[in-house]
């Protein structure tokens, strides 16, 4: 059975939130820039059976592993990115948002043999038209991982937790994830991935993993469809990853967090409308890592997480989280 988490005081959460510039989260992942063209649909094209969109404005936001990082910045948290860019104006536009939140760039490798990956999204009355991608999925060479791998190691004194964040673009591998846990393993510095479906195998023996339904249900051949097929699903990916945790994100139905120990522990939902998902994996992961690594304990952590989701799901479009939002929603939801 599943144990329903709760804090009825909103202190016991919210004092940790005070304590988030004093920790420093390390970011290793696949970095995207975010495209939005915002419009309205009012015809149907005469060439095809499609809708006209009528552009009214066009957006540019972090994603990826930089979304990871925005939201750990607006959060109050130090960061560190370590990733890969191409030689390109979209390259260079990242860096310089990334310098301007504040974040240590120095582990991120310009290579001009890959395109900087970007995510176009159509959007017209509140709704996903559309998305085109354009990106190099292929993994980074050996020196581009050795590269990352030296600026951690040399950046490694003050860092409290590292966030995995893949999205199957080539930055994370068997060869770097084995000696990201190597160095990790030497220290009390807490391992988190948010992961991608068929790098599973990659994430063995991490501090915590935080699949959706459908990324847990994918790995462990179970469709998740009710408690029970969530419930053997948990149990199956702390068995085979061998991970500390495991925290399954449920949309609407909120998160079930699976701990080593045995604990189960649901997380109701705290969103009150839910108009976009995108990027509330990279706010979970931030959130829960930047937690841990400002001294909460894991329940408490997978709470913090579960707040922040709520708060940008309500939102069209890739968002992060600002400390005062998420001390307010809290101290709302709980008093």
């Amino acid at each position: 059975m599943r144990e329903l988490v709760s804090v009825k005081n909103p202190a016991e959460l919210t004092k940790h939130i005070e304590r988030f510039p004093d920790a420093c989260v390390l970011v290793v992942g696949d970095i995207i820039m975010d495209e939005y063209i915002w419009g309205n649909v009012s015809r149907i094209s005469p060439e095809a059976p499609v809708p006209v969109v009528e552009v009214v404005e066009e957006t540019k936001m972090l994603g990826g592993a930089a979304n990871v990082v925005s939201n750990i910045a607006s959060l109050g948290g130090k960061t560190i990115l370590c990733g890969v860019v191409g030689d390109d104006p979209t390259g260079s536009e990242i860096l310089l948002r990334l310098k301007e939140l504040g974040s240590v760039t120095d582990g991120i490798i310009v290579d001009p043999e890959r395109p900087t990956s970007i995510k176009t999204r159509i959007i017209a009355q509140n709704q996903q038209v559309v998305r085109f991608d354009r990106e190099s999925r292929r993994q980074i060479s050996p020196q581009s991982i050795e590269r990352l791998l030296g600026v951690v190691r040399e950046l490694w004194d003050g860092i409290d937790a590292v966030v995995v964040a893949d999205y199957g673009k080539g930055v994370v591998s068997g060869s770097l994830m084995k000696e990201m846990k190597n160095i990790v393993r030497r220290s009390n510095v807490v391992l988190g991935v948010d992961p991608k479906t068929g790098n599973f195998q990659h994430y063995k023996g991490v501090d915590v993993v935080t699949p959706n339904h459908h990324e847990a249900g994918a790995f462990c051949g179970i469709e998740i469809v009710d408690e029970e097929s969530l419930l053997r699903a948990g149990k199956q990916m702390l068995e085979q990853l061998d991970c500390g945790s495991v925290l399954i994100t449920q949309g609407k139905e909120g998160m079930t967090l699976f701990e080593r120990e045995g604990d189960i522990s649901h997380i109701p939902t705290m969103a009150k409308k839910v108009f976009d998902v995108t990027g509330a994996g990279d706010t979970v992961i931030a959130a829960l890592c930047l937690s841990l690594a400002s001294g909460m304990e894991l329940k408490s952590a997978a709470m913090i997480s579960n707040f922040a989701a709520g708060i940008v799901v309500g939102e069209v479009g890739t968002s992060s989280v600002r400390a005062e939002d998420l001390t307010k929603v809290i101290e709302d939801q709980l008093r």
